[in-house]
Protein backbone atom coordinates (compact mmCIF):
# COMPACT_ATOMS: atom_id res chain seq x y z
CA UNK A 1 0.00 0.00 0.00
CA UNK A 2 1.28 2.89 -1.05
CA UNK A 3 -1.20 5.67 -0.32
CA UNK A 4 0.61 8.83 1.47
CA UNK A 5 -1.52 11.14 3.74
CA UNK A 6 1.46 13.57 4.91
CA UNK A 7 -0.88 16.17 4.11
CA UNK A 8 -3.27 15.14 6.75
CA UNK A 9 -1.82 14.85 9.55
CA UNK A 10 -2.23 17.56 12.34
CA UNK A 11 -5.17 18.37 10.09
CA UNK A 12 -8.06 16.72 12.25
CA UNK A 13 -9.42 17.10 15.53
CA UNK A 14 -9.05 15.51 18.84
CA UNK A 15 -10.62 12.94 20.05
CA UNK A 16 -12.07 14.89 22.21
CA UNK A 17 -13.34 17.76 20.42
CA UNK A 18 -15.19 15.21 18.16
CA UNK A 19 -16.81 14.35 21.22
CA UNK A 20 -17.66 17.59 22.69
CA UNK A 21 -18.85 18.40 18.72
CA UNK A 22 -20.93 15.81 18.31
CA UNK A 23 -24.94 16.68 17.69
CA UNK A 24 -25.76 13.28 17.12
CA UNK A 25 -25.60 10.62 18.71
CA UNK A 26 -23.36 12.30 21.88
CA UNK A 27 -25.29 10.26 24.93
CA UNK A 28 -24.98 6.82 23.25
CA UNK A 29 -21.65 7.38 22.09
CA UNK A 30 -20.35 8.24 26.05
CA UNK A 31 -22.43 5.50 27.39
CA UNK A 32 -19.58 3.23 25.02
CA UNK A 33 -17.33 5.23 25.88
CA UNK A 34 -17.44 5.23 29.88
CA UNK A 35 -18.26 1.49 29.87
CA UNK A 36 -15.39 0.54 28.20
CA UNK A 37 -13.43 -2.12 29.82
CA UNK A 38 -9.85 -4.18 29.38
CA UNK A 39 -10.89 -7.73 28.88
CA UNK A 40 -7.57 -8.75 29.38
CA UNK A 41 -4.86 -7.30 31.32
CA UNK A 42 -2.36 -8.26 28.21
CA UNK A 43 -4.10 -5.95 25.83
CA UNK A 44 -4.07 -3.14 27.86
CA UNK A 45 -0.25 -3.80 28.38
CA UNK A 46 -0.21 -3.48 24.67
CA UNK A 47 -1.45 -0.82 24.12
CA UNK A 48 0.75 0.92 26.82
CA UNK A 49 3.79 -0.20 25.54
CA UNK A 50 2.94 1.52 22.23
CA UNK A 51 4.89 4.64 24.13
CA UNK A 52 7.93 2.86 23.71
CA UNK A 53 7.31 3.82 19.89
CA UNK A 54 7.34 7.25 18.71
CA UNK A 55 6.30 5.97 14.81
CA UNK A 56 2.93 5.92 14.36
CA UNK A 57 -0.49 8.44 13.85
CA UNK A 58 -3.92 7.45 13.82
CA UNK A 59 -6.44 9.54 11.43
CA UNK A 60 -9.92 8.01 12.33
CA UNK A 61 -12.16 8.80 9.57
CA UNK A 62 -15.99 9.39 10.57
CA UNK A 63 -19.14 10.99 11.45
CA UNK A 64 -21.04 11.50 14.35
CA UNK A 65 -24.26 10.45 12.31
CA UNK A 66 -22.83 6.81 10.91
CA UNK A 67 -24.29 4.31 13.85
CA UNK A 68 -21.17 2.03 13.30
CA UNK A 69 -19.15 5.09 14.44
CA UNK A 70 -21.00 5.33 17.38
CA UNK A 71 -20.46 1.71 18.32
CA UNK A 72 -16.86 1.46 17.38
CA UNK A 73 -14.41 4.58 17.45
CA UNK A 74 -15.22 5.10 21.44
CA UNK A 75 -13.57 2.12 21.96
CA UNK A 76 -10.76 2.40 19.74
CA UNK A 77 -10.52 6.23 21.31
CA UNK A 78 -9.89 4.31 24.89
CA UNK A 79 -7.99 1.46 23.27
CA UNK A 80 -5.30 3.94 22.20
CA UNK A 81 -6.09 6.52 24.74
CA UNK A 82 -2.78 5.73 27.28
CA UNK A 83 -0.37 4.27 24.06
CA UNK A 84 0.71 7.56 23.26
CA UNK A 85 -0.18 7.17 19.41
CA UNK A 86 -1.30 10.22 18.08
CA UNK A 87 -4.81 9.99 17.32
CA UNK A 88 -7.23 12.73 15.17
CA UNK A 89 -10.45 12.51 13.81
CA UNK A 90 -10.75 13.52 10.31
CA UNK A 91 -14.76 14.49 9.59
CA UNK A 92 -16.12 12.35 6.67
CA UNK A 93 -17.91 14.94 5.16
CA UNK A 94 -14.72 17.37 5.09
CA UNK A 95 -12.21 14.69 3.31
CA UNK A 96 -13.47 12.98 0.96
CA UNK A 97 -10.64 12.72 -0.61
CA UNK A 98 -9.44 10.15 2.24
CA UNK A 99 -12.63 8.28 2.34
CA UNK A 100 -12.21 7.49 -1.65
CA UNK A 101 -9.00 5.86 -1.05
CA UNK A 102 -10.54 3.89 1.50
CA UNK A 103 -13.56 2.04 0.20
CA UNK A 104 -15.24 -0.97 1.65
CA UNK A 105 -16.31 -3.02 -0.97
CA UNK A 106 -16.66 0.13 -3.26
CA UNK A 107 -19.13 2.17 -0.49
CA UNK A 108 -18.32 4.51 1.93
CA UNK A 109 -18.48 3.18 4.99
CA UNK A 110 -17.22 4.43 8.28
CA UNK A 111 -15.29 4.69 10.83
CA UNK A 112 -12.41 3.90 9.23
CA UNK A 113 -8.99 3.75 11.37
CA UNK A 114 -6.11 4.42 9.18
CA UNK A 115 -2.35 4.18 10.82
CA UNK A 116 0.86 5.79 9.44
CA UNK A 117 4.34 6.27 10.03
CA UNK A 118 5.00 10.04 10.64
CA UNK A 119 6.01 10.53 7.23
CA UNK A 120 2.01 9.50 6.38
CA UNK A 121 2.69 6.09 5.15
CA UNK A 122 -0.24 4.25 5.45
CA UNK A 123 0.68 0.92 7.65
CA UNK A 124 -2.68 -0.60 7.75
CA UNK A 125 -6.21 0.25 8.23
CA UNK A 126 -9.50 -0.88 10.41
CA UNK A 127 -12.96 -0.90 10.24
CA UNK A 128 -15.46 -0.03 9.32
CA UNK A 129 -16.69 -2.98 12.22
CA UNK A 130 -15.23 -5.88 13.27
CA UNK A 131 -14.72 -8.91 11.63
CA UNK A 132 -17.52 -10.90 12.31
CA UNK A 133 -20.10 -8.05 12.04
CA UNK A 134 -18.36 -6.76 8.74
CA UNK A 135 -18.82 -10.75 7.36
CA UNK A 136 -23.06 -10.36 7.32
CA UNK A 137 -22.70 -7.22 5.23
CA UNK A 138 -19.81 -8.92 3.21
CA UNK A 139 -21.93 -11.68 2.39
CA UNK A 140 -25.19 -9.10 1.41
CA UNK A 141 -23.53 -7.91 -0.87
CA UNK A 142 -21.98 -10.40 -2.74
CA UNK A 143 -25.48 -11.85 -2.45
CA UNK A 144 -27.19 -8.90 -3.51
CA UNK A 145 -25.35 -6.86 -6.27
CA UNK A 146 -28.35 -4.71 -7.88
CA UNK A 147 -28.73 -1.69 -5.50
CA UNK A 148 -31.84 -1.30 -8.08
CA UNK A 149 -33.67 -4.46 -7.34
CA UNK A 150 -37.04 -4.19 -5.59
CA UNK A 151 -36.02 -6.41 -3.10
CA UNK A 152 -32.84 -4.58 -2.20
CA UNK A 153 -34.12 -2.45 0.54
CA UNK A 154 -36.22 -5.20 2.16
CA UNK A 155 -32.70 -7.57 2.19
CA UNK A 156 -30.49 -4.72 3.65
CA UNK A 157 -32.78 -4.17 6.70
CA UNK A 158 -32.35 -7.79 7.09
CA UNK A 159 -28.46 -7.57 7.18
CA UNK A 160 -28.70 -4.76 9.30
CA UNK A 161 -30.75 -6.60 12.25
CA UNK A 162 -28.58 -9.50 12.13
CA UNK A 163 -25.28 -7.01 12.45
CA UNK A 164 -27.25 -5.81 15.28
CA UNK A 165 -27.04 -9.22 16.72
CA UNK A 166 -23.08 -10.13 15.89
CA UNK A 167 -22.66 -6.91 17.92
CA UNK A 168 -24.57 -8.52 20.89
CA UNK A 169 -25.78 -7.41 23.79
CA UNK A 170 -23.82 -4.82 26.00
CA UNK A 171 -19.83 -4.21 25.44
CA UNK A 172 -19.04 -7.99 24.35
CA UNK A 173 -17.95 -6.81 20.53
CA UNK A 174 -15.07 -4.64 22.97
CA UNK A 175 -12.83 -7.20 23.05
CA UNK A 176 -13.08 -8.31 18.94
CA UNK A 177 -12.22 -4.46 18.41
CA UNK A 178 -9.21 -4.05 20.61
CA UNK A 179 -8.23 -7.93 19.35
CA UNK A 180 -8.27 -6.81 16.06
CA UNK A 181 -6.23 -3.83 16.40
CA UNK A 182 -3.63 -5.46 18.23
CA UNK A 183 -3.13 -7.85 16.02
CA UNK A 184 -3.21 -5.02 12.96
CA UNK A 185 -0.85 -3.18 15.50
CA UNK A 186 1.61 -5.73 15.80
CA UNK A 187 2.39 -6.02 11.82
CA UNK A 188 3.64 -2.92 11.87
Amino acid sequence: MSTNLANKLRTGIKPQQFIDGMEKNQEQFLAYYNSFEWASEDDKEFFEQLNNRDDLRCLILCADWCGDVVRNVPVVFRALENSGVPVEVLIQEQNMDVMDQFLTMGGRAIPIVIFTDTGGFVLGQWGPRPKHVQAVMTQFKQENPDREAPDYNEKIQVARAEMGRQYGEGNSYHAAIVQELRELISTF
